[in-house]
């Protein structure tokens, strides 16, 4: 199931110019936030990022940064360490940002 959290608020970034087309960044995001277009990556749906920080840590290039542990994958890991619902702080009633 896709989540979308808060929109315009994720760290992800991609610097299109560095970007090889090597695809890393497809195959290690859990939520499906790049897509290949003409060779090279971009991100498809931002607001899917849940900042987990796997695609800038797998970029050969360094074409990527987000800033990981912020926003809902630090309250998912949270909320799964405390034994606690996942919260990241937004006041939504149904967890991490609904």
């Amino acid at each position: 199931m896709k989540h979308n959290y808060l929109k315009n608020v994720t760290t992800l970034k991609l610097d299109a110019e560095k970007c090889n087309g090597c695809a890393k960044c497809i195959e290690v995001c859990p939520h499906e936030v790049f897509e290949m277009k003409n060779k090279k990556s971009f991100i498809k749906d931002k607001d899917a990022c849940m900042e987990c920080g796997a695609c800038a840590k797998n970029c050969p290039e360094k074409a990527l940064e987000v800033d990981a542990g912020v926003g809902c994958a630090a309250a998912i890991i949270l909320g799964a360490l405390t034994g606690g619902k996942p919260t990241c702080g937004c006041g939504s009633d149904s967890g991490c940002c609904g």
